[in-house]
């Protein structure tokens, strides 16, 4: 693990595996920790560059305000300072996704390929905003520890946060040990400030995959697929949970992601 100066502060990198260079970022709430059920058979296949977002994990609060653009702008210095080669796969949940799709628009050169899974791509609606809102204050004056709870059943899924208390434990973990100040920016920033991102889509020249839960509320299997549909070379794909964070707790998508760059790598 290091930390690595950007536009956004300092952001720690965890680098892992062998092969051709991936970005992996990760959903707003958690940290790269959470690709770790996923984290050994994604490695034998690519060179992992696991970030934790700005406010996340080990990196540092962000610098300011921001957005998702600034997030692509950051990760593309991160794969500068790393002197990784060009171009990269990028593998992003929710968040990650959404950074996902500027970098792959504002850098074609750089980007071999893009998966997104339970990622959103327009901006929240006033009805969305409203639960959003209230995490936020709650956050904000509460702490996390009030809303670990709660928010672990909105990522995960009732029915897998009782089965899985593993990946509820590393929810809630993550969560909790952020800094708080630098969560609820990022908090702010990232969910109740998100700009709509559908316009970038056309733009998107690397092959692309977009994964959706079945039972996901934020972003349907019937949006992602109409996303994806936008995108020259692009796809969707729906796999089982409610979740956004559900798919990375399920190791049959680390075959749904490595069988993809297989077949990128080929094009």
């Amino acid at each position: 693990m290091q930390l690595i100066s950007t536009r956004l502060g300092h952001l720690n990198v965890d680098v892992d595996g062998s092969g051709p260079p991936a970005v992996l970022w990760h959903s707003l709430f958690v940290d790269s920790t959470s690709w770790d059920r996923l984290r050994r058979q994604l490695a034998t296949h690519r060179t992992l560059i696991m970030v934790d977002g700005p406010g996340h994990g080990r990196s540092g609060p962000p610098t300011g305000p921001f957005d998702v653009a600034d997030c692509a702008a950051a990760a593309d210095e991160i794969v500068e300072s790393l002197a990784m080669p060009r171009p990269i796969d990028w593998l992003g949940n929710a968040w990650g996704g959404h950074v996902g799709v500027h970098f792959a628009a504002a850098y074609p050169q750089a980007c071999r390929s893009l998966i997104t899974i339970a990622s959103p791509i327009r901006g929240l609606s006033p009805k969305e905003r409203r639960p959003i809102l209230l995490v936020y204050y709650l956050h904000r004056l509460a702490g996390p520890r009030l809303l670990a709870s709660p928010l672990t059943d909105e990522l995960l899924g009732k029915k897998l946060r009782r089965s899985d208390p593993e990946a509820a434990g590393a929810v809630k973990a993550a969560f909790t040990g952020a800094a708080r100040s630098g969560m609820s920016e990022a908090i702010r920033s990232i969910s109740l400030n998100r700009a709509d991102a559908t316009d970038h889509l056309t733009a998107i020249k690397a092959p692309t995959l977009m994964v959706a839960g079945a039972h996901q509320k934020m972003c349907s299997a019937a949006e992602t697929a109409s996303w994806a549909a936008q995108i020259p070379q692009g796809r969707s794909r729906t796999v089982d949970g409610s979740g956004p964070l559900a798919p990375l707790f399920d190791i049959q998508t680390a075959g749904l992601i490595t069988d993809f760059w297989s077949e990128s790598s080929h094009r």
